[in-house]
Formats: C-alpha cells, structure tokens, sequence
C-alpha cells in the first residue's frame, strides 16, 4: 500500500467506543502497529490494529480515550510506537513509552528503537549448557535454570510467585555482572513501589532498569509494556553487548490485557474465552529472549494460573516456550512450606546427566521417587495410620517429610515478616544435604530441624533427637 508522507497524513476519528478507536483517512492507510496521536496537544496516543476497509483503520488506545470524540484529527507520526534506548535508562523507573514515571528529573536521550522488532535469525543465536544458581534450594536441585534460557514460576494467586521473584533479584544483585530489567505487567501499585524502594535500599537500582504497565492504565498499554522492556533488553544485549536478567510480573497479565484487546476488537474468542492468536501473540514477545554470540537475556516470569489449572490454554502456551517449569502448589503454601514450590510438577530440560552431572540427577530423582512415594501412601496414613506401614515404608515417610522439610528456606525479602534472616545455599551444599537425609544419617532426628535452615549443617542434631 503506497504510504503519503506523514506530515499531511491527517486522519479523522469516526468512532470512539471504550479503549477502540476508529480512524478514517482520505488517501492512504497507515500500516499496521502504527503509531497514531490525537486528543489535546497530541496527547492520546493511538496504535494500529486492523485495516476495516479501503479509508478505515480500526486503533486501539494506550492511553485513556477520555474526551474523545467523533470528528477530532488524528495524526500518523510516520513510524510504529518508539521507546528510548540508552544506559541512562538505568536506575529509573519507566511506562509503556518510555517515560519516568520515578518523579525524577525527564530523560533525553537521542536514540530511538521501535517497540516491534524482528527476532533475532537463528545463524546469530547461540545456546548455552551453563546453569543459573539462583541460591533457592529447591530450584537449583529440582529445576536448575540456564543461562540465557527463559524460566517459568506457575501458581495461583497468594501462593508466593511475587515474593519468589524479588528474592531472586535479591540474590542476583550480589553475584550477577549484568542488567537486571524488571517488567511489571498488569501489576498492583503498591507492589511497584515496594520493589522500587527494596531495590534502592538494596543498592541494586544502579544496574537495573524497571518497566511497568499497571493494573489502572488501558488494556493497549499493558499489551505492549512487554514489547518495550523486549526492546530495552535487546539494545543492553546487541549494542552495549552486557547480559540481561529480564523478570516478568505476570505474563498471564500480558495474555489477559490480549484477551481484552481482541474482545475490543470485536473477534470471536476462542477456547475458555482467550482471543484467538492467542499463540501468535505470545510466541511474538517470547521468542525474542534469547542469546546472541556477544550477550544473552536470562528470563524469568511469573505466571499466574487461573483457578490453580495447569491446563489452562493460557499456561499451556506458556510452557512450550521454557526451559524450566517450576510449580507452585497452594496445598505446601497452606502447610508453611516455603517457598511453596511442587518438587512433582516442577521440571527443567537442563536436568539431564550431560548437563548437572552424575550426582546432582541422581539425587534429584531420588528426591521425586522418596516424595512421590510418600504422596501414593498419605491415602493409607490416614485411614490406618503410620504403625500399619511395613519398616521401609515408615523410613520413606520419615524421609520424604525430612526433605519436604529441608527444602524450606528463609528469604532475605521475608525477613520482617519471619524474624529470620535470608539464606542463600550453594548447589553443592544443597545436594550434600538432600544426599545425607537419603542415605537416612538423620533417622533419629525430629523433622522440624530441618524446617526454615540454610544448609544442613544448620540443623540443630542434637536437640532434635533429643525431643525425639
């Protein structure tokens, strides 16, 4: 379609319903994901959905469409939505375009990169083999993470994902050399501002930059606040050539704010209400993480799962696009396990011997057989009771509650909530103390030793088979 120059591309509004904008233009339509401004002084900005006839684009708002109204000019800026790029990006804290919203001073910088970029060719990737330690016991044993791959936290709501996700940051900000970029999709307020000042305190926002579209702004500006923090971590990755840890919060946010758009639009849903590309639209911003021969973006994201089903198309979509799985059960979080992490459901493709290693498999499948076979006898302990067990299956139950036990962890960002202080644990220290409690050197010990410790020589041995 042959483009007019965009300095007398003027177009005019015929239709303002809700957050849906449609424009009318006399000579050429400007193309899709093109960005559009209207309202006082421009400042209603527009982004191009759908083309609905020969002179009819249909937009949908990123910004409130209060005031608008049929008959007003709509003007084509010549180019799709553009964010600033540049390290002065870090330490602040932005929105959708780009724009503080720190109550700091403004930001002016010259470089511009669009919001849609194409993925990286599959000639300039490179894969890695090395494991992310992230210091949490369970996951660097049940679902070791890899550097440069993208990560997955599932859970419903109040099981722990946000809290999981700040005690990585925590941990990254001592031995991670890279950025550290935060996205906040369709997020709470008040959680914004509590990491923003846990980060300052911290002393980690010098070498991060966070990126929120927030639970009160329009549907468009939370669908695209992923693409803006894809682009800020791509200019990190190719131009200043630094590894990236890209955190999400929440990407169900970005599939929902979807849903909403395409409901907007006007098309049929598909499968539980989603919109129907559904697919397309996530594998658009996830298949933008990934490593390049200079640098790499290490991703980790929460994912909310409605009414706690894994089924769900949403969570579905999202899991054949990672690396690791990790599961967060709302049964342990009821029993004080935390963090709250299912070592049954949780999965990570790096658990393979080529990669961890003989010993670290090993012991993490003896770790899913002992709990597993706990789970299969807690129907026959609660009809009978523990003393109809034969010998061996009394030592798996003791085990199993041994190493569900052992599995907890104090967070440094819980601290004033718990009294207790945080604890990072090395993945060998993790391995040695889930080795121990298998090969049964704690069998006299009483469970609760081992509950809310670092490694296991924290346990309090004696005292516990004491009481025992």
């Amino acid at each position: 379609m042959n483009m007019a120059s965009p300095a007398n591309h003027l177009g005019t509004i015929t239709a303002v319903r809700g957050n849906v904008v449609d424009v009318c233009f006399a000579s050429s339509l400007p193309p899709r994901n093109s960005e559009l401004r209207t309202g006082k002084d421009w400042q209603v900005v527009l982004e191009v959905q759908s083309h609905l006839d020969t002179t009819t684009t249909r937009c949908i708002a990123l910004t409130t469409t209060r005031r608008l109204a049929r008959g007003m000019p709509a003007k084509y800026t010549g180019a799709g939505l553009q964010v600033p790029v540049g390290t002065a990006l870090l330490g602040r804290m932005l929105n959708v375009f780009g724009q503080p919203i720190d109550g700091l001073s403004a930001l002016d910088l010259p470089e511009h990169w669009p919001i849609h970029r194409p993925i990286l060719p599959l000639s300039e990737r490179t894969t890695s083999t090395e494991i992310f330690e992230t210091g949490i016991k369970a996951i660097d044993l049940l679902a070791p993470l890899e550097r440069g791959g993208k990560s997955g936290m599932f859970g419903g709501a109040g099981v722990g994902k946000t809290v999981l996700i700040n005690e990585l940051i925590n941990n990254m900000a001592e031995q991670y050399e890279g950025i550290s970029l935060f996205c906040g999709i369709g997020e709470r307020m008040r959680e914004a501002e509590e990491m923003y000042n846990a980060m300052r305190e911290s002393g980690v926002l010098e070498k991060a930059v966070l990126i929120y579209g927030q639970m009160n702004e329009p549907p468009g500006a939370r669908f695209r606040v992923g693409h803006t923090a894809m682009t800020v971590a791509e200019y990190f990755r190719d131009t200043e050539k630094r590894d990236v840890l890209l955190l999400i919060d929440n990407v169900f946010r970005f599939v929902q704010s979807g849903t909403e758009v395409s409901g907007l639009m006007g098309r049929i849903p598909s499968r539980v209400g989603y919109q129907p590309t559904l697919a397309t639209e996530l594998a658009e911003l996830e298949e933008r993480i990934c490593n390049s021969r200079n640098a790499g973006i290490t991703s980790v994201q929460a994912v909310y799962v409605p009414a706690d089903d894994l089924t769900d198309p949403s969570a579905t979509h999202i899991f054949s696009h990672l690396t690791a799985s990790i599961v967060l059960s709302r049964k342990r979080a009821s029993q004080g396990l935390y963090p709250a992490i299912d070592p049954l459901q949780t999965d990570s493709k790096m658990l393979t011997p080529a990669i961890v290693g003989q010993r670290h498999y090993q012991t993490a499948q003896q770790v899913r057989s002992t709990l597993a076979e706990y789970e299969d006898l807690k129907d026959i302990i609660s009809m009978l009771g523990m003393e109809e067990l034969s010998r061996t299956d009394r030592a798996t139950v003791t085990r199993a509650r041994q190493l569900e036990r052992f599995l907890t962890q104090p967070f440094f960002t819980t601290g004033q909530f718990t009294g207790k202080g945080g604890r990072l644990v090395p993945l060998a220290k993790t391995i040695d103390g889930c080795e121990r409690i298998l090969a049964g050197e704690f069998e006299g010990v009483h469970e609760a030793a081992l509950y809310m410790i670092g490694d296991i020589d924290e346990a309090d041995v004696p005292e516990a088979s004491h009481e025992s």
